[in-house]
């Protein structure tokens, strides 16, 4: 990026937040502290009216509006495919106000990329979505808006491990997706500790009134810590390659990490979080595949298989 691109970037990011610190235009850009004072100081020999404070960081004055900004065709082309995600990964509420808010962006794109957008607009689908499970709970803007708020929520939700449902008031953190399924971060002021709630085990929720006052750690810093507390067993399986394909998208959800042609065979590395449930899914391609390593998956399949000979 050139330098005449990269200040018009900049200030496209200082108008997006309050406060921009030097550090985070640093990261954006590749560029060292020095170059973003510089870069700054271009600003304001324009006559951007900046101000800013060492440790806080860049601020644009109150009141000081530029024209619209002019998409490349590479962000409208962006912009419709996240428009197809929110559509079939969000609740309807959210996708309506997604789809409001691509109206005003169409709006000022030129006409060259409206063009575009139209003739690939039923190129690109998002199949994964389920609708029907979207269905069954709007929750990702109330929870949302507790959070900007720094309310307390209600939920009722239904606990898989103990098969009841109970109510729960929980201070939200963070909401994420995983597996098909949104899930939400709070501090459950019933068991005094953070808890995963997916929403479609929540049958109702509602935002109240009491303050929320706990100051939360990063959602991404708590999703780390979260899988890093796994224990992960690294297995080693090898597939005949005719039959390869039938392995399919399912290698994902078993912790896959990479594969290499070894003659005839794939063999397939992976990092599982549970070997019976590995062991479980081996079986399916059993009679085209075999196990490397550990020898403690070997001993579950055997075991599994065993036990399904018996009940025939």
């Amino acid at each position: 990026m050139n330098r005449i691109d990269r200040v018009s970037a900049i200030l496209i990011q200082l108008q997006s937040k309050k406060v921009v610190r030097a550090q985070q235009i640093a990261d954006r850009f590749n560029i060292s502290l020095r170059t973003v004072y510089r870069d700054i100081r271009s600003l304001e020999e324009a006559g951007i009216p900046l101000s800013g404070e060492a440790g806080v960081g860049y601020s644009i004055m109150d009141g000081y509006r530029l024209p619209p900004v002019m998409f490349t065709r590479e962000e409208a082309i962006a912009f419709l495919t996240a428009e197809k995600l929110v559509e079939k990964l969000t609740d309807d509420t959210n996708s309506r106000n997604y789809q409001s808010a691509m109206y005003k962006i169409r709006s000022v794109l030129r006409s060259s990329e409206k063009d575009l957008l139209e003739q690939i607009d039923s190129q690109v689908e998002v199949l994964k979505g389920n609708r029907q499970q979207r269905q069954e709970g709007n929750y990702t803007e109330s929870i949302l808006k507790a959070i900007a708020g720094k309310k307390i929520i209600r939920i009722n939700y239904f606990s898989y491990y103990r098969r009841q449902s109970n109510e729960r008031l929980v201070d939200p953190a963070g909401i994420f997706h995983l597996d098909h399924y949104w899930h939400l971060i709070g501090y459950c002021l019933m068991r005094n500790a953070y808890r995963d709630f997916r929403f479609d085990r929540i049958s109702s929720l509602h935002i109240t009134d009491q303050p929320a006052t706990r100051q939360h750690p990063p959602l991404k810093e708590y999703i780390a810590g979260k899988f890093v507390e796994r224990q992960l067993h690294p297995v080693t399986i090898a597939v005949d390659e005719h039959a390869f394909s039938h392995v399919g998208e399912q290698k994902y959800y078993m912790g896959f990490v990479s594969e290499t042609q070894k003659g005839p065979e794939i063999e397939m590395s992976f990092m599982s979080p549970s070997l019976d449930g590995f062991a479980r899914w081996f079986v399916v391609i059993a009679d085209h595949a075999r196990i490397i390593a550990p020898e403690a998956l070997r001993d579950k399949v055997k075991a599994l298989v065993k036990h399904i000979a018996s009940r025939l």
